[in-house]
């Protein structure tokens, strides 16, 4: 049986919290980022942030969707389904006893692979570009559950 005091390493820990706090930064980022598309393309979703553009009838003309406000969006949507979960799974992952070098793998491949990701949506790039980058942050998440499954074995 395993000793928890054997899975606490404190610079694994640092790793990830240092990996999760660029991850929540670059997330939050999304969210101005739409603002200025939105700004910018003069594409509103409601009504008030369209009147300061014009009154009335005029006003209407800017509430509509814009491409590239979408595309923004959807980046910060698969952000969210994304980023969260890893946030979550790193958090128990960085206790689990992993070595800092295989930790620090799994973090800097993820956060690679999301910044890829973003990179590919906004330009874009030609697929399978974005497809890969996301396929691989998700094999990293999953790559840390299965440590998680199987320290928790261990410990039962």
């Amino acid at each position: 049986m395993l000793d928890l005091t054997e899975l606490v390493d404190i610079d694994v820990t640092v790793a990830y919290v240092w990996y999760a706090v660029l991850l929540i930064v670059k997330m939050m980022l999304m969210s101005p980022l739409t603002g200025f598309y939105r700004t910018t393309r003069k594409a509103f979703a409601n009504p008030e942030d369209a009147a300061g553009f014009g009154k009335g009838e005029n006003a209407k003309k800017f509430l509509r969707t814009d491409q590239d406000v979408e595309r923004v969006r959807r980046v910060h949507l698969n952000d969210l389904e994304n980023i969260v979960p890893f946030l979550f799974i790193g958090f128990f992952y960085s206790f689990s006893g992993v070595s800092l070098s295989t930790a620090l793998l799994h973090y800097r491949v993820f956060f690679g692979s999301r910044i890829f990701h973003t990179i590919s949506y906004l330009i874009p790039l030609p697929q399978p570009c974005r497809g890969v980058a996301w396929f691989v942050g998700f094999l990293i998440t999953f790559s840390m559950v299965y440590k998680l499954v199987m320290v928790g074995l261990s410990l039962s």
